[in-house]
């Protein structure tokens, strides 16, 4: 068996082409300046372009480089997971592929792990070739994330960060199916530090984390650290009961002994039901997500699917 690799860089994949090759260059000159052994390790997560016949192309010229091909599509998070749980590394860094985040910005990492830190996670100062409606609602996602969960997660961090082999570790030992990764490394604690840098433009190709998949994955985090929603909605249908039952007596009073031959109000009636109702199933959604996550837990099914090794020296 070959000597195990200082570092591992853990690089999710999903329709990469454009840039597979400029990360690989990158990726590479950063790690051969370190001067120490390292492994990249790139996860095709059912990507449907050329990105698998390049990833192919790139591991048989370099046998540093182990990549991993999902059969099908399951999402950067279980993609990242992947990564970690492959990689043989004392240090693990996870960076995505389409360079906003420096590859150089590593170095900087390494050497605060060297200092003892075993959480360095990338922290954004700048955010380079975003629009105003993209920074504002990344903004609004950091921040009310930490409002509504139960840990302090870091402002304007990613998935961007490097990993002790402990951490790693516990990780690993953490069987649950619908991670969010960042907020994982954020509950299990150990000695953090952040490293501040300027997010760049995407080097090509399209975004892979649209409006709709931000708000997934803010509701994936919530349900993950948090019963706060639980909890609001418990409050909510006190506070309306509440109010119900203060505007049943009130009616009773006011058709009993003030207006007794006042007319039916139909249309009132009819609005308040509406609107009780919407409250109601709002909960009843709320609930469902926490009932559903429990029901995805159970089944007990793999996070991912590997369909493809190659330079899997490990084996």
């Amino acid at each position: 068996m070959p000597d195990k690799p200082k570092y591992s860089i853990v690089v999710p994949l999903y329709n990469e082409e454009a840039v597979i090759e400029e990360c690989y260059k990158r990726l590479k000159a950063v790690m051969d300046s370190c001067g120490e052994l390292y492994e990249l390790i790139f996860i095709d997560d059912g990507s449907r372009d050329k990105t698998p016949e390049m990833a192919r192309e790139l591991a048989a010229e370099d046998s540093n480089l182990r990549v991993l091909r999902f059969s099908r599509n399951f999402g950067h998070q279980p993609a990242i997971t992947a990564g970690m749980d492959e990689a043989r590394g004392e240090a693990v860094i996870v960076i995505d592929a389409d360079l906003q985040d420096p590859p150089e910005i590593m170095l900087v990492m390494i050497e605060q792990w060297k200092q003892g830190f075993e959480v360095v996670y990338g922290k954004r100062a700048v955010r380079k070739g975003e629009t105003a409606f993209k920074k504002l609602t990344a903004k609004i996602f950091y921040r009310s994330l930490n409002a509504m969960t139960d840990v302090n997660l870091p402002v304007d961090a990613g998935d961007f960060r490097l990993l002790d082999r402990k951490v790693i570790e516990t990780l690993k030992s953490m069987p649950e199916r619908n991670r969010y990764v960042r907020g994982l490394v954020s509950w299990v604690g150990y000695k953090q530090t952040a490293v501040e840098y300027i997010r760049e433009e995407r080097f090509a190709g399209e975004t892979k984390y649209p409006l709709r998949k931000m708000l997934a994955l803010a509701g994936n985090a919530i349900t993950s650290f948090s019963l706060k929603p639980l909890k609001l909605a418990t409050w909510i249908g006190t506070l309306l009961s509440m109010g119900s039952f203060g505007f049943l007596i009130y009616v009773i009073i006011d058709r009993l002994f003030i207006r007794p031959d006042m007319a039916a109000g139909w249309a009132s009636m009819v609005a308040i039901m509406l609107f009780f109702n919407g409250i109601v199933l709002i909960m009843l959604g709320i609930v469902g997500q926490y009932i559903g996550r429990i029901y995805d837990e159970t089944k007990g099914r793999p996070q991912y699917i590997v369909a493809e090794r190659l330079n899997d020296n490990e084996s």
